[in-house]
């Protein structure tokens, strides 16, 4: 390694481990991430005279190498800035470059072929006063080091990386009891349509929902039609939730451990085609999608990662848009929860699917801050608390004007189903001041009443 790259140090919880060679700083690249990242650009703020990581930055490498520039540029700028606003300016920067060779590639061709977009980060971190001290290329198997010229520790014909599980940063995550996902393209297969046979029957629902349901969500539509709606889609999401209760089973009968698809497999065959589209639908309500993100902590916020990740799955064809709702929800849920790597994934997703989506934008940039959730969870519990409230104190009412009571099973925001929980009730129930939702303005697209085959879709009110 170039004598003049400065030690690195990264932390996995309150252990700190000294990375002293390119090799080491490739092996630890997915427990930063929390995954492997697949045809990613990375960059990691250093801080202080030791390198510590800090804040850490990642997007898709562009396809056309015209928009290498302006990528590099708006990178360097929004690691700096962000870390400047959390902590302080890094002292430093590392990069990586992380893609799979093309058909007919070798892993030396993809370290020749991203050159030029190694050096442009390194001018644009340069052109803010950052050294970035190494640059990594990792493909097939294999790391190659764009900056440090001594052959000994990085040939030319790239280092192979460490086997899984061999190295320092391994067995200090592992003793941390943190874990790697799998790859990048791992996790946004869990997010996206199957392919399956079933999707025809989706669509069809969901075409059927969309007839119904668009015609009642879009700007200008009756509030109390839209009203009834919100209740039909907030009790039904309820009851869905419920069956998410029990943790899914990752140990098959024979005891082994199950993968993530037939995971997946499971907990889709527990809605049903016509209750996944009526969701889908009806979150494109702006209001009926912040109150179910009150779906936020604990098991009941794990649940809700699920359920959200099959409706997610559930947006075939040419209902694609339409997954931006149950994305961020997901996102949101998995932030809350303390699963920063599936938020990240989810929140990117949702951005792919409606780039405009305020909600997903908003929730995006927070996470990549390094803010604290917290302050969005107690807006939301104190806007429960509030509403749950009012409907106490308007109940007796209600049961003298009304000839019957609202059952359990319809009352907003459904059922409750039973979740183990800590703390206070008031930490349990509540939500946040009136105005406060995590959300844009409603859209104000125009539209037809339901997608068309090319892929467009009716004016949603959901932001």
């Amino acid at each position: 390694m170039n004598a003049n790259h400065h030690e690195t140090s990264a932390s996995t919880h309150s252990r700190q481990i000294t990375l002293r060679s390119p090799a080491e700083l490739a092996d630890a690249l997915p427990f930063v991430l929390g995954f492997h990242p697949t045809d990613s650009v990375v960059l990691v703020a250093l801080h202080g005279a030791n390198g510590r990581f800090g804040g850490r930055i990642r997007v898709g490498i562009p396809r056309a190498p015209g928009e290498w520039d302006s990528t590099a540029d708006h990178l360097a700028e929004c690691l700096v800035e962000t870390s400047a606003r959390h902590s302080s300016p890094p002292d430093g920067i590392v990069g990586f470059l992380c893609q799979d060779p093309r058909p007919g590639e070798t892993a030396g061709q993809v370290y020749e072929r991203l050159r030029p977009l190694a050096q442009r980060l390194r001018t644009a971190c340069g052109a803010l006063d950052i050294p970035v001290y190494e640059v990594l290329c990792i493909s097939d198997g294999r790391h190659f080091s764009y900056c440090c010229p001594d052959e000994r520790c990085c040939p030319p014909d790239g280092t192979p990386l460490a086997l899984s599980g061999t190295s320092v940063m391994a067995a200090a995550a592992a003793y941390a009891g943190v874990s790697v996902r799998g790859t990048l393209r791992d996790l946004e297969a869990g997010f996206r349509p199957t392919g399956a046979p079933g999707e025809a029957g989706q669509r069809s629902a969901l075409d059927a929902a969309a007839a119904e349901i668009v015609p009642r969500v879009v700007d200008g539509a009756d509030e109390q039609g839209r009203a009834r709606l919100r209740e039909t889609t907030l009790a039904l999401a309820g009851r869905l939730l419920g069956r998410f209760a029990e943790p899914p089973r990752r140990i098959g009968t024979d005891g082994a451990r199950r993968g993530q698809a037939a995971v997946d497999a499971d907990d889709d065959a527990r809605v049903e085609p016509a209750e996944a589209a009526a969701v889908i639908l009806g979150l494109q309500d702006r209001l009926t999608r912040d109150r179910l993100a009150e779906w936020m902590e604990g098991a009941e916020g794990v649940a809700a990662v699920r359920l959200w990740r099959v409706l997610a799955r559930r947006c075939v064809a040419p209902y694609g848009e339409y997954a931006a709702a149950p994305l961020t929800l997901a996102g949101w849920a998995a932030w809350s929860t303390g699963d920063e790597p599936t938020a990240r994934v989810a929140l990117n997703l949702a951005l792919q699917a409606d780039p405009e989506y305020v909600f997903a934008r908003l929730l995006h940039q927070a996470c990549n801050e390094g803010l604290d959730p917290e302050a969005l969870r107690s807006c939301l519990r104190q806007e429960r608390e509030k509403r749950a409230a009012s409907e106490r104190t308007t109940a007796p009412h209600t049961r003298r004007t009304r000839t019957r009571t609202r059952t359990r099973a319809t009352r907003p925001g459904g059922p409750r189903p039973v979740f183990p929980r800590t703390g206070p009730a008031a930490a349990r129930h509540g939500r946040g001041a009136p105005g406060t939702r995590p959300a844009g303005r409603a859209s104000t697209r125009p539209g037809g009443s339901a997608p068309q085959r090319g892929g467009r879709r009716g004016t949603r009110s959901g932001r």
